[in-house]
């Protein structure tokens, strides 16, 4: 990991093509991964209830319960999806329905009850089944599986058109290696990539204006800025590997990004085993950033901070009327304050404290940080913000709105400084902080973290910590870290 990152000072003007497409459309990307693993469970779950149902509807009425027909309809279940695994039909290509994925569905369900017949023969225990439901399972079972993958091509067609199952993808590198690139990506069948756009770093008098059709958007810079005005999942380079210094430019730059990062490799003449690479499509790649959290981990990391998050403002609700109550009654003005903050990719968000300040000392954009003994706070704000109380109504962001995590990098205020400097110019690579969504306390909070910034040191050792976070994050460092935060609050170490 680069320990170097862009440090943009003010926001860089696009070409007017790079935001006239940032200005298109786009919904919101399904992971394709999610999306198999979702359809898995639905099959089984469905021919679990075939088979039960039957059993229910024939066999129960005349012959009463039987206690083979539960094992046999649990193993049917279980056989059909790896049968299924095995024919290559839980990928995001079978699902958009040519007919060959009807065929294998069929010939894969078929082979399930060959294998049940033939292991029932050979356990001597064919003459406990009803023939007349086993018929039924097979037949009602291959229907409804049918119907269901119908049913899934119309919804994935749908979400095709919308582009939540294409991955938008930028090319860095214009040129005849750019154009090959481009070229092999959309040769490809069934591909789910979209390119929306090539940069490059040198000028126009060294590159053209579009490449093999896709129009040239402007700079790596401008990337870094594009990437913030519009959804991008994928950034290939089409550089050769020689350009080793050039390329780790690029990257330094690159890296604060939350998408994935693949150099490719099918016009290189230097070659790797081929368990060196991955592939998309037929293109070598090979890997070098990934996004942070994907996947699984994104639905992971959802569940926790819903479930989570619920338990603990079912807890705490009782302490934050009171908290809200002594406000009220400290001074006037509202209780509640609110607070634009830098977010996930560097969007902005919008947070819910409790007021700690006067009414008219309060400072929205946090120009000037609190310090000890400062004026302007109340007294129960003063008590509040040692023991990070005034961060509880931070509780409905996660729950309610979304825009924050229970545990991630602290969102800081936009105009907030260290040694009067703005945390992006005190550290180098600042923004990549940014690469996932912010959270209430983190791993920096609990190792003592928190609070003033009075120098550079104090938010580089808070940035190392937030990188440290998001390089190794699980759901049981979550975890750790939510147990650990009412111990850390306690010290009440540099906050005021």
């Amino acid at each position: 990991m680069p320990h170097a990152g862009a440090k943009p000072s003010a926001p860089r003007a696009l070409t007017s093509a790079a935001l006239d497409i940032a200005a298109q459309h786009f919904e919101s990307a399904y992971s394709p991964i999610v999306l198999a693993g979702i359809v898995r469970v639905i099959e089984v779950m469905l021919v679990a209830a075939v088979g039960l149902a039957l059993y229910l509807c024939y066999v129960v009425p005349t012959d009463g319960f039987a206690r083979y027909y539960v094992g046999t309809i649990m193993g049917v279940s279980a056989l059909s999806m790896l049968a299924f695994q095995a024919a290559d039909i839980y990928q995001v290509q079978a699902f958009r329905g040519h007919e060959k994925q009807y065929m294998r569905l069929a010939s894969a369900w078929s082979v399930v009850f060959l294998i049940a017949i033939t292991a029932s023969f050979f356990a001597k225990v064919g003459d406990e089944f009803s023939r007349v439901w086993l018929g039924s399972f097979y037949v009602v079972g291959l229907i409804t599986l049918l119907v269901f993958r119908r049913c899934l091509f119309l919804l994935v067609r749908r979400w095709t058109r919308q582009g939540r199952l294409d991955r938008r993808t930028v090319v860095v590198g214009a040129g005849g290696s750019g154009d090959a690139l481009i070229g092999a990506l959309a040769a490809q069948r069934d591909s789910d990539l979209r390119i929306i756009g090539v940069f490059d770093d040198r000028g126009d008098d060294r590159s053209s204006a579009t490449c093999n059709g896709i129009p040239k958007l402007g700079t790596v810079d401008d990337l870094v800025e594009f990437a913030r005005h519009t959804r991008v999942d994928l950034v290939i380079f089409s550089l050769p590997i020689s350009a080793e210094s050039r390329i780790l430019q690029m990257l330094k730059k690159l890296w604060v990004l939350p998408l994935d990062i693949r150099l490719a490799a099918h016009a290189n003449s230097l070659r790797f085993r081929p368990r060196s690479y991955s592939y998309i499509g037929n293109i070598p790649v090979l890997d070098i950033f990934d996004r942070p959290i994907a996947d699984w981990d994104v639905v992971m990391k959802w569940l926790f901070d819903k479930i989570i998050g619920s338990l603990l403002l079912i807890c705490v609700a009782p302490i934050m009327l009171l908290i809200a109550l002594a406000v009220k009654l400290d001074s006037r003005g509202p209780i509640f304050f609110k607070q634009r903050r830098y977010g996930f990719n560097n969007e902005f968000v919008e947070i819910y404290k409790y007021r700690s300040m006067y009414v008219e000392d309060t400072d929205a954009t946090a120009n000037k940080l609190v310090t000890k003994y400062d004026p302007r706070v109340t007294r129960v704000g003063r008590f509040i913000r040692k023991t990070s109380l005034d961060e509880l109504p931070q509780l409905f962001n996660v729950v309610f709105t979304g825009n924050l995590s229970l545990v991630g990098p602290r969102p800081h205020a936009i105009h907030a400084k260290a040694a009067e400097h703005l945390y992006d110019e005190a550290v180098d690579g600042y923004f990549a902080r940014h690469r996932v969504k912010p959270g209430i306390t983190g791993w920096a909070q609990i190792n003592g973290w928190r609070g003033e910034t009075d120098n550079r040191e104090k938010i580089q050792r808070r940035v190392e910590h937030d990188l440290y976070y998001i390089e190794n994050w699980s759901i049981l460092f979550d975890l750790y870290i939510v147990a650990r935060t009412p111990f850390a609050l306690i010290r009440g170490e540099s906050a005021y």
